[in-house]
């Protein structure tokens, strides 16, 4: 029974994988997908929103269960996001001084801590 839910939950890490990827490469049918009007500011917002809460709450449960050392690793892995939040904001009119000082700070300041803490 772990084996078929460990298989089930990595085939769903794969699949939301796919549809990151697919909001990246192909944001229209993404949105069409999610099922959403593709201009509803609202939507896209709680979107980033929810993102957020559960960037926040993933890592708490890697401390509660697994301790500071997986809590470091959460860390390095979270960096992923302020990392591609800088990308989106010099894509898309943003100026390069508020990527770096709001979400690369932000990157830097996860991998810091999730170095100091994974490999402690």
């Amino acid at each position: 029974m772990a084996i078929a839910a460990l298989v089930v939950a990595l085939l769903g890490c794969a699949f939301i994988l796919f549809i990151g990827g697919r909001f990246l490469l192909a944001p229209r049918a993404a949105i069409a997908g999610f099922g959403v009007p593709q201009d509803s500011f609202r939507a896209l917002t709680s979107i980033k929103g929810v993102r957020d809460i559960t960037s926040g709450v993933v890592p708490l449960v890697a401390l509660a269960a697994g301790g500071t050392h997986v809590f470091g690793w959460a860390m390095l892995a979270a960096a992923i996001t302020p990392i591609g939040d800088a990308v989106v904001v010099r894509t898309n009119g943003g100026t390069l001084r508020h990527a770096l000082t709001v979400h690369g700070a932000t990157a830097a300041l996860l991998i810091t801590v999730g170095l100091i803490l994974a490999l402690a």
